[in-house]
């Protein structure tokens, strides 16, 4: 069996950095446009540059989104977007519109293009004509179950990605109109405003005003809230089916996020492959993912169309712990210089969170500020000097749980 690669989100250059150091095989990344994430920080064209050759540098590849769907009006800045980044050395470009990909084409020829799951393909004869129009891989829709993806890795040789982790958008392979007509924000052009996460009641016709509310708990109903995937039981189904890519969703989530995500799949895939016959989902796995901010997790459609316990009747997040710091350095002395992200107190009991699954759990007994004074209280923003009795890393976090 060949170990699927293990596809990580980058929304800006210090979440590229952390999906590198948690162990992502690959990234990919938005420019300021032209892609499906445009309310993410996103890199400018010397920051592609940096990004790429940092994560090549570490033996990560690198590849562009340009999978939104572009109007008449696009059609030359486009152009001229891809001709500006033709150099960079991007190991592919991710696409939906065929006009888009014509146009790699042509600005960057023989660079590898993977079809977007924006393109909505879920069946083998559309995967059969995106390979023939030259695609390298394809994204296969979120509705895609198992059989389907053994089906079309069987009957296509082209590489399968597949997402396994984040959120769920509520319509059809993300191609949602609610967000344009509500809020004039286009979600096909990577400005949705996520009205499938807000809470409705019911208005008579002839009763303007008067709210009547569909309950499912005191503070309203999440009609349309989908749970976040999450995949990760059924990894060994995933790799048999021949998938070649695991791709994990969220540009806009926090590093937090990215780094805890990433290092629970990377060990469970390296476990996996390590030792196939005695591998299994273990509950500390599944723990872990459920200490980030998520909505409730789903298999979505691998298994067969959703059920009801699929959609989430809440819109909040659940959160069992707070990201408080970022490992910034190791200095001289052996301590970490950090930044500070929420509050800490001397007192407090943290846990830094490293590679492969590597957590401590330690209390923090004295702070000091950068030139070395002492501190009782570090605030958001600030950088301090800790002490550990354990070693750390570069780009390591720290976490608290919440007080419930």
């Amino acid at each position: 069996m060949k170990k699927p690669e293990l596809l990580a989100p980058a929304g800006n250059m210090e979440k590229l950095r952390i999906a590198v150091h948690y162990g992502a095989d690959a990234l990919y990344l938005g420019g300021k446009n032209y892609g499906l994430r445009n309310l993410a920080e996103n890199f400018t064209p010397a920051e592609m540059a940096e990004g790429v050759e940092y994560a090549h540098r570490r033996g990560v590849k690198v590849y562009l989104t340009v999978n939104s769907y572009p109007d008449n009006s696009d059609i030359v800045p486009l152009y001229r977007y891809l001709e500006e980044l033709a150099q960079t050395p991007f190991d592919a470009y991710i696409a939906a519109d065929p006009g888009v990909i014509a146009m790699i084409s042509e600005v960057s020829p023989g660079r590898p293009v993977h079809l977007s799951t924006q393109a909505n393909t879920t069946n083998w004869k559309s995967a059969l004509f995106w390979k023939q129009q030259g695609i390298a891989r394809i994204n296969l829709a979120r509705e895609m179950p198992l059989e389907g993806i053994r089906e079309v890795k069987e009957r296509v040789d082209v590489e399968l990605e597949a997402f396994v982790h984040g959120a769920m958008c509520i319509s059809y392979s993300g191609r949602c109109l609610l967000s344009s007509v509500m809020s004039g924000r286009h979600a096909n052009r990577g400005e949705c405003a996520h009205p499938c996460r807000w809470s409705y009641a019911l208005v008579e016709e002839t009763r303007p005003g008067q709210y009547f509310p569909v309950i499912e708990e005191e503070k309203g109903t999440f009609i349309f809230n989908s749970k976040d995937l999450c995949l990760l039981p059924y990894l060994p189904q995933l790799v048999e089916s021949g998938v070649d890519a695991l791709k994990i969703e969220g540009r806009m989530k926090g590093i937090n996020y990215v780094a805890s995500v990433v290092r629970v799949y990377r060990e469970a895939l390296d476990r996996y492959f390590d030792d196939p016959e005695t591998y299994r989902c273990t509950d500390e796995w599944l723990a872990e993912l459920c200490k980030i901010s998520h909505r409730g997790y789903t298999s979505g459609f691998l298994l067969g169309p959703p059920r009801d316990l699929d959609l989430e009747f809440d819109s909040r997040y659940i959160r069992t712990h707070d990201f408080v710091g970022l490992v910034e350095d190791i200095l001289p002395d052996g301590s970490l210089l950090v930044g500070v992200r929420n509050r800490l107190e001397v007192g407090d009991t943290l846990e830094i969170i490293g590679r492969g699954m590597a957590a401590n759990l330690f209390t923090l007994h004295d702070i000091a500020g950068e030139a070395g004074e002492p501190l009782s209280v570090a605030n958001p923003n600030q950088r301090v000097r800790l002490r550990v009795p354990f070693a750390a890393e570069q780009y390591d976090l720290i976490r608290r749980e919440k007080c419930t």
